[in-house]
């Protein structure tokens, strides 16, 4: 077992004193980090006001940071990032060359246009950079977003959670504490000693610590999780810490809840309409499933086909099962791999499934993933734990039908044909979905909108108003007071 040891970093400086050991996941390895306990007072910020230096930036200036940095998280030239890189190997099931991929990606989450783009969609630039004026019949107001004391409890599905928690941060002038995952225990390190070496002084590496601590610690959670020391708390994260975490919750702390979730399919006849429309279907599902390895809430677990249930409509089903087969075993190697560590759990559930007459298992041979085509109209018990670029294919004979497996807990659904959205969209937001796109498309998510069903530029911040009334309103309003 590989064993590292791992900085504080608390506003700007580095800290190696008080190591304790904590277990990465997987046993793969395990690290040593400072004592959270012996830093929280000077972790958290007791008076707001502290958050000033952060007002004096504009939003250009805080562009002009997070573009500099963007060019500097590039995995050949910066070791923190080789490290953190290694780490992520040992403590969590991913190929080398896709976590490359992924690394020398981190830059796209400060990517200016982008960001830029995503602040006009969403909120505006008025409302950062100062007072954003709106009038109403009896008044004016002014508004304007004011970055919170935010706690950032960041997922380890991927190193890219990271960098664009850091980038939601910086913009919203929020003051950051992140607590890294131990199946990812080096990435947001790795980003605050870029910054340090960057920009040592500047107000927003200053206002970014990254450590490490047991979730439930009192000692850490108690102190950190109150509103006198914080207003946020940014949480990704399984049923177990989010109750953990929501125990601490009371007025005036908020708690940003970015829960697991769980993504799909749906299909249309239209996909057997030519044997060149299903090649595309196929190798379009294909994508929504291998891309990063299936390990993000938004790849494809299920896959409802409207094909029938009948023997026709079965034959169909399998043919396009053999194809979405070969079409994740033909993804780019850097996109998409075999599992370095396919669940013997999910092998064994598989495995059981070869000897029903109710499923055909195509694949999962060894560690290459497969295709579970279902032969009713149900998906498999387990579909929820699917990974290692294993799908189920579920056949129906209205489309309408598969809308019954349809839950908060689904994130995206990817589409074909185009025109299915308009039939289906209004039943699944009510049931719960939060996204619908382009079949193939559910790993390129962008900014600028919601995620999880949250927008999370409007809801990381602290929104103010000043009221301004018209005089005759304000006369009006003293008289009445006077005749109660």
């Amino acid at each position: 077992m590989a064993e590292y040891d791992i900085p504080l970093i608390v506003r700007g400086e580095i800290i190696r004193d008080h190591m304790v050991p904590f277990s990465g996941r997987r046993g793969g390895l395990s690290f040593r980090t400072p004592d959270v306990k012996r830093y929280i007072n000077r972790i958290v910020i007791g008076n707001p006001a502290e958050m000033a230096d952060l007002y004096r930036l504009s939003l250009s200036d805080v562009l002009d940071y997070l573009e500099e940095l963007g060019s500097r998280v590039l995995l050949a030239k910066n070791e923190h990032l080789q490290q953190a890189m290694e780490m992520y190997l040992a403590a969590n099931v991913q190929s080398k060359e896709i976590l490359a991929q992924i690394y020398n990606s981190l830059g796209v989450a400060f990517h200016r246009p982008s960001i830029q783009e995503a602040v006009d969609k969403i909120m505006g630039v008025e409302c950062l950079d100062g007072w954003e004026s709106r009038r109403f019949s009896d008044r004016e107001v002014k508004v304007r977003a004011f970055g919170a004391r935010t706690v950032h409890l960041n997922p380890g599905n991927s190193p890219v959670a990271a960098a664009y928690s850091l980038m939601h941060g910086s913009i919203l002038r929020c003051d950051n504490i992140v607590k890294f995952p131990s199946n990812d225990p080096y990435t947001a390190t790795a980003l605050a000693l870029t910054m340090i070496e960057m920009a040592p002084d500047h107000p927003i590496t200053k206002h970014y610590s990254v450590g490490y601590w047991k979730g439930g610690d009192q000692a850490v959670e108690e102190i950190l999780y109150t509103p006198k020391n914080i207003e946020k708390i940014l949480a990704w994260g399984g049923p177990s810490s989010m109750r953990q975490v929501r125990k601490y919750l009371v007025p005036g702390l908020d708690l940003i809840a970015l829960d697991p979730k769980v993504s799909g399919s749906m299909i249309g006849p239209e996909a057997f309409s030519s044997q060149e429309t299903l090649e595309y279907v196929a190798n379009q599902i294909a994508k929504d499933v291998g891309l990063l390895n299936q390990a993000a809430c938004l790849n494809a677990r299920v896959v409802y086909v409207e094909c029938g249930t009948d023997a026709s409509g079965l034959q169909k089903i399998n043919r396009l099962g053999e194809l979405v087969h070969a079409a994740v075993q033909s993804l780019p190697s850097n996109l998409s791999s075999c599992s370095p560590e396919f669940p013997a759990k999910l092998r064994e559930d598989i495995d059981a499934l070869r000897q029903s007459n109710s499923y055909r298992v195509i694949g999962v041979e060894h560690s290459e993933g497969g295709v579970i085509v279902s032969q009713q109209g149900k998906p498999v018990h387990f579909k929820d734990e699917l990974n290692g670029r294993v799908v189920n294919l579920v056949p129906v004979d209205k489309i309408e039908q598969a809308l019954k497996w349809v839950t908060i807990d689904t994130q995206t659904i990817g589409v074909y044909p185009e025109s299915l959205k308009d039939q289906i969209r209004d039943r699944c937001a009510l049931q719960g979905v939060q996204r619908l796109t382009t079949l193939g498309c559910a790993t390129s998510e962008g900014g600028g909108y919601p995620h999880d069903g949250i927008e999370l530029f409007r809801r990381m911040v602290r929104w103010v108003v000043i009221e301004n009334f018209e005089r005759e309103v304000v006369d009006n309003g003293a008289s009445a007071i006077r005749a109660q």
